[in-house]
């Protein structure tokens, strides 16, 4: 009777425990999945900001031009690999 009450917890911690990783495995593909199709058909424009005259100016503009150089450097060797 012991031996059998062992073995079927044991069973059902095993189905427990791969029924959490495939879903879990199967949740990462997706992401990854639709992460990759977002980022080919979807294009992001900066967002646009006033400025203290009231010109609408795109917030990369308004940044250091070497910090932006430096963030699009690491986008392209990012999306180089």
């Amino acid at each position: 009777m012991q031996q059998t009450l062992m073995q079927q917890g044991t069973e059902l911690m095993l189905y427990g425990m791969g029924t959490v990783f495939v879903f879990l495995t199967l949740l990462v593909v997706l992401t990854t999945i639709m992460s990759a199709l977002i980022q080919r058909f979807v294009k992001i424009e900066p967002p646009v900001v006033a400025t203290a005259t009231g010109r609408p100016t795109t917030t990369a503009t308004q940044a250091d031009s070497q910090l932006v150089a430096v963030i699009t450097a690491a986008i392209k060797q990012h999306r180089a690999r």
